[in-house]
């Protein structure tokens, strides 16, 4: 059962005030996701439904068709909140004290980085354990190119690409282009990307788009 310190410390936490993250309660739910963390980087390639079984215990929610390539790490796991057909490339990391939520048919590049958690400019309250967490939320069709970095209370609109090596520190609207240091939009996503890469013809999987 959790303490009383600990509950209102959540509450803190799930507010966006300033809490300390010090308390023994925490710190066992945080070894508890590592060890989900470790086995499903350590489990065989091949044993897909083994990697599933854990990716679902490991995440608060996932849709259909998940595919994460190890190496993942989590802070906790249950903040972190995905709809169908997610793809995560190796070495990402979600640092998750608020929570990260995905929309649908998100892809995202290795060595992406998700961070909600915001430790205090004072140097005192950092010491001490403070920090505040701020939610990320990523809608239906967002592609991260490799590494990008996504801090704290972000929202990226549906459809968006952010191109590699971006760090977003602010909203991103849905169907644009966007990246750099910090990311901006670059233009939006028209009609004219989709036929982007044709050459002579379509393959035959892009019969679709005809």
């Amino acid at each position: 059962m959790e303490s009383l310190e600990f509950m209102r410390e959540r509450e803190k936490c799930d507010a966006g005030f300033l809490y300390n993250t010090q308390t023994p309660e925490r710190e066992e739910l945080h070894i508890c996701c590592m060890e989900l963390c470790y086995a499903y980087n350590h489990i065989h390639p091949s044993d897909k439904a083994g990697r599933e079984e854990i990716l679902r215990k490991l995440f608060g929610k996932v849709g259909a068709a998940p595919y994460v390539e190890p190496t993942i790490f989590c802070g906790f796991g249950f903040n972190i909140e995905a709809g169908d057909r997610l793809f995560v490339n190796s070495d990402c990391v979600f640092v998750d004290p608020g929570k990260i939520i995905f929309g649908n048919d998100v892809m995202i590049g290795p060595q992406c980085g998700f961070y909600t958690a915001l430790h205090a400019l004072d140097a005192r309250l950092r010491i001490d354990g403070f920090e505040a967490a701020y939610p990320i939320h990523v809608g239906d069709n967002v592609w991260f190119g490799g590494h990008v970095t996504v801090l704290p209370g972000v929202t990226i609109g549906e459809n968006a690409v952010i191109g590699a090596g971006s760090v977003v520190n602010r909203d991103i609207p849905a169907n644009v282009l966007a990246a750099g240091n910090p990311c901006r939009v670059i233009r939006p996503i028209t009609e004219a990307d989709r036929y982007r890469y044709q050459t002579v013809e379509y393959p035959a999987h892009f019969a679709y788009m005809q």
